[in-house]
């Protein structure tokens, strides 16, 4: 038997020390796929909490399946999604930029935004294996889990994402260099 499963069980019965552990144990991991998905610091630990208050609400019916993770990620990207339809004209904030800056060097704050303007300009499905893949750290069989596609189609995705991020961040860094040959 696995932790999760014994875990489970504590819960099931009431055990608030087992749902503080649960939470203690996923919610790091939850936060930064949340933050990635929505690029906003308080709109991600809002979804992060809504996706621990779904399992729970919904933990009478839950059968462990060893998969617990990837049923986190997915109701996290499902609530994503349901931000995305509700506040599509909600522009990004960078909050999280702002404070690194003062420690970070520019350079890195800047690559920090491009990076996630590039990753907001995928498409949601691309950018969704991009985020598992790269930030959350998921093996592909795994994400193939959590978004319920065959293996070939998350193959296909990242393949995908790559070559679109890599000739948008080489469009960014030709637009770098032209500008900055016209401010010398």
């Amino acid at each position: 038997m696995n932790a999760d499963f014994l875990m489970i069980q504590r819960m099931k019965q009431g055990d608030e020390a087992s749902f503080d552990a649960f939470v203690r144990k996923y919610y790091g991991e939850i936060l930064n796929y949340c933050h990635y998905r929505c690029f906003d610091r308080n709109y991600a630990e809002d979804l992060a909490q809504e996706t621990f208050l779904h399992f729970f609400a919904k933990l009478s019916d839950y059968h462990d399946r060893g998969k617990t993770k990837n049923y986190l990620y997915t109701i996290a990207g499902n609530l994503c999604r349901d931000f995305y339809r509700k506040k599509k004209d909600i522009p990004a904030e960078h909050e999280d930029l702002e404070q690194s800056a003062v420690s970070a060097p520019m350079d890195r704050v800047l690559d920090q935004i491009v990076v996630e303007e590039a990753i907001k300009s995928l498409p949601p499905e691309f950018a969704e294996v991009i985020i598992l893949y790269y930030f959350q750290d998921l093996k592909m069989r795994e994400i193939a889990d959590v978004l319920q596609v065959k293996l070939s189609l998350v193959k296909y995705r990242l393949k995908r994402a790559k070559k679109i991020l890599e000739q948008r961040m080489g469009e960014e860094d030709a637009y770098e260099s032209q500008r900055a040959t016209y401010d010398l």
